[in-house]
C-alpha cells in the first residue's frame, strides 16, 4: 500500500470521530497507540467475483485509511484485510467444477485484486489468508477449552456462549432473540443451541488438517480473531466490515476473542456500513439487478466513477446504485479531470507545491471528511474548491480529489481528463452555462419553481449534467452535448 503523497501529515489536524457500533455512540477516536494504529476489515471468501456491494467496505475502509494516514502518518497504521480460502462454499464449488480448491481460491483472489485495483483501492499491509493461520487457530481453540469457554462433542469444538455474559451487546440482542431469529443448527453435540463451532470434522474431499480433535477445519468465525490477533495483538483500535456481519460474525469474533484474552476488550472501534440496492431495490439474482464489479467495468464504466458514486452517500446509510447517479459521476469526474489537466497537476507540479508547502489538505474538507467519514460532504466541498483559478487555488481541491482516491495516478491524469464520453466547452459557452445556472439559482430562492424548471430543461435538452450537492450546484458536459441548444427559451 505504498503511496508517498498519501502522508502529508501538517501540525494542525483536525478531531477523527467516528460512529462506534460497539457504543452506538459517535466518539473521538483516540488510538491505543498514536505509533501504531491496527484496522482489521473482514476480506471476501474466495470463490467467485466480487459484487458491487462488496466493494463498500472496501472503499470505506481505504478512505479511513486515507485519513488516519493524513492526521497520524502512514507508517504509524496497519491495515489488515484477511481472505478467507477455507470455507463450504469453495470446496462446493470445486466439487462442481473439478477444480483443486487451491487453484480456485488463487484466480479469485487474483481477479480479487485486479477488480479493487481498478477501484483505487490501495492494498493493506497485511492480506493474511486463513489457511496460513491453522495452527494458531489450533492454539487459541485449546485456551478457549482450558478457560471453560468451549467444549468437544462428536469431533467438533463448539463456544459455549452462556460462559460470556456480554454476548449480543454488539448487536444489541438478547440471547432468547437471537435464538428465536437466526438459523441456528440442531445438533445433538450441542449444549446450547446458540454455541457455534470453533472446529468441524471434515469428510471425504474436504479440506482438513490434523488437531486434538481428528481432521477437520476450523469454523469461520475462529479465523478472524486468530488471524488479528497474530498480526495486531489481542487488542487493536478498529474492526469492521458490512452490517449484515455484525450478527452472529463479529459477535462471535468478540466473544472468543474476548475470552480467549480476558483482560482484552478486542477491538476499541467497531464500523460498519450499510447495504447496497440498485435503482431502489434489494440486488439480487432472482431480480435480474445483480452485478458484479468486473461486469460494471467490462461495460466501460471506470473504476473511478464507481468510486464517486459510492462515495456519494455516507457509508451508514444505504447506497443506490442508479444510472443517473453513474452519469452524473462520469460527467462530473470529467469536469473536475479537465480542469486540473488544464491548469498542468501531475507528479511534477505536486513536488513543486509540496516544495513550496502548499501541498496540503483544505481544512473545511478534511474536517468534514474527519466527521464520521462524511464523503459527501467532502465532494460537496471538492464542488467549491474547483472553482480555483490558479495551481495554488486548486491545491486544495487536486489534495482532496488525492484524498477520496479519486486520481490514482498523477501522471494517468491527462488519460482521465480525455477519455471518451464527456466533451469540451470553450470559455464563451462555459460562461453561459454558469450564467444559466445563477438564474436557476436566483429562481429557486425566490421560490419560482417554474422558471427554475425551465433553465433545467434547457440545460438537459443541451446535454449538460447538473449536479447539485450541499446546496452547491456544478455541471459537466455530457456525451450528446449541443451548445447550439442552450440559446432555446429559458
Amino acid at each position: 500500500m505504498s503511496d508517498p503523497m498519501t502522508d502529508t501529515t501538517t501540525g494542525d489536524q483536525p478531531i477523527i470521530r467516528l460512529q462506534n457500533t460497539r457504543t452506538r455512540r459517535r466518539e473521538e477516536f483516540v488510538p491505543r497507540d498514536p505509533a501504531r494504529i491496527g484496522i482489521y476489515l473482514c476480506g471476501p471468501t474466495v470463490y467467485d467475483r466480487a459484487h458491487l456491494g462488496n466493494a463498500r467496505p472496501v472503499l470505506v475502509f481505504d478512505v479511513l485509511v486515507r485519513l488516519l494516514a493524513q492526521v497520524h502518518g502512514r507508517d504509524h497504521v496497519v491495515y489488515v484485510r484477511n481472505f478467507t480460502d477455507v470455507d463450504d462454499k469453495i470446496a462446493a464449488r470445486a466439487a462442481e467444477t473439478g477444480r483443486e480448491i487451491g487453484d480456485i481460491t488463487a484466480e479469485t483472489i487474483r481477479w480479487y485484486h485486479e477488480d479493487m485495483d481498478a477501484l483505487g483501492a490501495l492494498r493493506p499491509d497485511f492480506e493474511p489468508r486463513a489457511t496460513q493461520f491453522i495452527g494458531a487457530m489450533v492454539d487459541m481453540i485449546h485456551e478457549l477449552i482450558a478457560n471453560g469457554n468451549a467444549y468437544e462433542g462428536e469431533g467438533h469444538v463448539l463456544f459455549a456462549v452462556d460462559t460470556y455474559p456480554e454476548y449480543g451487546a454488539l448487536s444489541g440482542r438478547s440471547l432468547d432473540d437471537m435464538i428465536a431469529g437466526a438459523r441456528v443448527e440442531v445438533a445433538p453435540y450441542k449444549r446450547n443451541p446458540m454455541d457455534f463451532v470453533l472446529w468441524k470434522p471434515s469428510g471425504p474431499g474436504q479440506p482438513g488438517w490434523d488437531s486434538p480433535w481428528g481432521v477437520g477445519r476450523p469454523g469461520w468465525h475462529i479465523e478472524c480473531s486468530a488471524m488479528s490477533r497474530a498480526i495486531l495483538g489481542p487488542e487493536f483500535d478498529i474492526h469492521g466490515g458490512g452490517n449484515d456481519l455484525m450478527f452472529p460474525h463479529h459477535e462471535n469474533e468478540i466473544a472468543q476473542s474476548c475470552c480467549a484474552d480476558p483482560e482484552t476488550d478486542f477491538a476499541a472501534y467497531w464500523l460498519h456500513n450499510e447495504m447496497l440496492q440498485v435503482e431502489g431495490k434489494k440486488m439480487s439474482k432472482s431480480l435480474g439487478n445483480f452485478f458484479t464489479v468486473r461486469d460494471l467495468l467490462d461495460q466501460g464504466v471506470s473504476g473511478e466513477v464507481i468510486r464517486m458514486v459510492m462515495l456519494g452517500t455516507h457509508y451508514g446509510k444505504p447506497m443506490d446504485w442508479t444510472e443517473r447517479k453513474r452519469d452524473e459521476a462520469d460527467a462530473t469526474l470529467r469536469r473536475w479531470y479537465g480542469i486540473l489537466d488544464g491548469h498542468g497537476f501531475g507528479p511534477a507540479l505536486i513536488r513543486a507545491l509540496q516544495a513550496d508547502g502548499q501541498w496540503r489538505p483544505d481544512a473545511e474538507f478534511l474536517g468534514v471528511l474527519a466527521n464520521d467519514l462524511n464523503t459527501p460532504g467532502a465532494i460537496a466541498r471538492l464542488h467549491v474548491l474547483a472553482k480555483g483559478k490558479t495551481p495554488a487555488q486548486l491545491a486544495g481541491f487536486a489534495h482532496g480529489m488525492q484524498m477520496l482516491g479519486l486520481v490514482p495516478d498523477w501522471a494517468d491524469l491527462p488519460r482521465l481528463a480525455g477519455g471518451e464520453g464527456g466533451a469540451d466547452v470553450d470559455e464563451v459557452i462555459a460562461l453561459r452555462i454558469d450564467a444559466l445556472l445563477a438564474a436557476r439559482a436566483q429562481a429557486r430562492a425566490a421560490k419560482d419553481w417554474d422558471a427554475a424548471d425551465r433553465v433545467r430543461e434547457v440545460l438537459t435538452r443541451a446535454g449538460v449534467v447538473v449536479t447539485d450537492v450541499g446546496g452547491q450546484a456544478s455541471w459537466a458536459a455530457g456525451p450528446d452535448f449541443d451548445a447550439a441548444a442552450l440559446d432555446g427559451d429559458a
